[in-house]
């Protein structure tokens, strides 16, 4: 360790796809992963929320598999620590927990072994891992991201920080795990389709960048890639596009590999929005969110804290 000082590394939680941006389109929203780390005899992680009490205490922690991989990667001994552990992320729900643990893992060994990587070397790690840079890289950058991963070859992200909407998730109370969630995707499309399919993104992004709403809602019903095959195992989804509808989003797509559909709507109205649909799914956790625009963050803690 740099020094004995401990400190504290927070990454928000991702939707990624936002419907046709397939792999590639992630948004940060205000749901976090916070990990206190001090100097320790041995590695433990001590659990301090309900979202991940199940997961493990010592080094088979998923966050310590990752550093471990990292410190690996660049020839590195990692001190043993000990790591308060707080997420409001819902597990396996769609909304990039398993990328904020990667990027958690990545900002560790980065603090632990003063790396000094930049933000662009941290994705591409991250994207070794993750095979995809949508949840990552908006764990990583905040805000909105859009980018490309071509295996080992490299990563190009665009990131975008000036986007302003309302947005409230419905979570139903199952799990959908990614692997499932991929399982249920054709292999490969048609050329003719794959034409189409890209156009409709294409226009999605250029909606949202230019803050046509409307149109970018549009275009999120539209998806071809995904949301068509994934929908069938959240059998919610479609009654959930309508009520939503009728309470002014203007745009309802999938949050990441599901359940979480994510509802889109004008800035001022996330909150009615919300209300509007607790009323009718109850039982379900509904929630308005924000985008997060600061991505992860260490910062120093004294002893005391």
């Amino acid at each position: 360790m740099r020094s004995n000082q401990p400190f504290q590394i927070k990454v928000p939680a991702s939707s990624a796809n936002l419907g046709p941006g397939f792999d590639s389109l992630g948004l940060a929203v205000n749901r976090y992963l916070t990990l206190q780390v001090e100097p320790s005899e041995e590695w433990e992680f001590v659990l301090q929320s309900e979202e991940i009490i199940d997961t493990p205490t010592d080094k088979a922690n998923f966050i310590y598999q990752i550093a471990a991989k990292v410190a690996h990667i660049f020839s590195c001994e990692l001190p043993p620590c000990k790591v308060y552990v707080h997420s409001n992320i819902p597990l396996a729900r769609g909304l990039g927990s398993s990328a904020a643990a990667i990027i958690a893992a990545i900002e560790l060994v980065n603090e632990l072994c003063n790396l000094q990587l930049t933000n662009k070397q941290k994705l591409d790690l991250a994207c070794e891992f993750e095979g995809h840079p949508d949840n990552v890289g908006a764990s990583l950058y905040g805000g909105l991201v859009i980018g490309s991963h071509r295996g080992s070859e490299e990563t190009d992200l665009i990131h975008v920080n000036d986007l302003s909407f309302d947005m409230a998730v419905v979570i139903p109370p199952y799990e959908l795990k990614t692997k499932d969630a991929r399982n249920v995707l054709p292999k490969e499309l048609s050329y003719q389709e794959a034409v189409k399919a890209s156009s409709i993104s294409n226009v999605m992004v250029a909606a949202l960048l230019t803050k046509n709403f409307e149109l970018m809602g549009k275009m999120m019903e539209l998806d071809l890639f995904h949301q068509t095959y994934r929908a069938k195992l959240i059998p919610e989804f479609n009654s959930i596009c309508r009520v939503a509808k009728r309470a002014g989003a203007f745009g309802v797509a999938i949050s990441g590999a599901g359940p979480t559909v994510i509802c889109f709507t004008e800035s001022g109205r996330g909150r009615q929005l919300q209300t509007d649909l607790s009323l009718v799914f109850e039982g379900y956790q509904v929630e308005e969110v924000s985008i997060e625009k600061n991505g992860s963050r260490l910062t120093s803690l004294s002893l005391h804290e």
